[in-house]
């Protein structure tokens, strides 16, 4: 009886292993976050124009349609090569708050799929502002067994360069005045 349920058991192992395999990549999210030592207005006027990424050091150039109205679109055309195709889901300025996706990308420039992210600014204490950027994804590898450069991993550390990069350079730039 013990041999049974212990074939029994490594079955069990065997079969959730595949089934787990079975399952693909699941949904990431990054979230990042920088203090800015201005009030939250000021912060905003630099970042909550979604025809505007020149506060951006990857972004050489940008070019849409729409304003800032939902539906908008944008392309952003990257240092050294490159572009993002992207839509405004949402612009709420009473919130400071704008919210896109990603609807075209190829892989080898930024590593992932279904994307949609949020740029926020919040006030702070003591005139200061909290400018937040978060984003949800899938690795650019839909399948199984990703190569190193499409896996999970590459994803959010891409994401998270993207984000760190643009939120250090806005504040930088509030923060010297220029």
């Amino acid at each position: 009886m013990l041999v049974k349920l212990a074939a029994l058991g490594a079955a069990l192992l065997l079969f959730g292993a595949t089934v787990a395999d079975a399952h693909g990549p699941t949904r990431k999210k990054v979230t990042e976050s920088v203090e800015i030592n201005a009030p939250a207005e000021k912060v905003w006027a630099l970042v909550g124009d979604f025809q505007d990424m020149s506060w951006h050091p990857a972004v050489e150039s940008t070019a849409g349609e729409g304003g800032s109205e939902t539906g908008a679109t944008r392309t952003l055309t990257l240092q050294g090569g490159g572009t993002i195709a992207e839509e405004l889901a949402k612009h709420e300025p009473e919130k400071m708050s704008y919210s896109y996706r990603i609807t075209d990308v190829d892989v080898t420039v930024l590593p992932v799929t279904n994307y949609s992210s949020t740029l926020t600014v919040k006030p702070g204490e003591g005139g200061k502002s909290v400018l937040e950027w978060r984003g949800a994804f899938y690795r650019g590898f839909p399948n199984n067994n990703p190569p190193p450069e499409l896996s999970d991993e590459a994803a959010m550390e891409a994401v998270s360069g993207v984000y760190r990069a643009g939120l250090d350079a806005v504040k930088a730039k509030i923060e010297s005045g220029s």
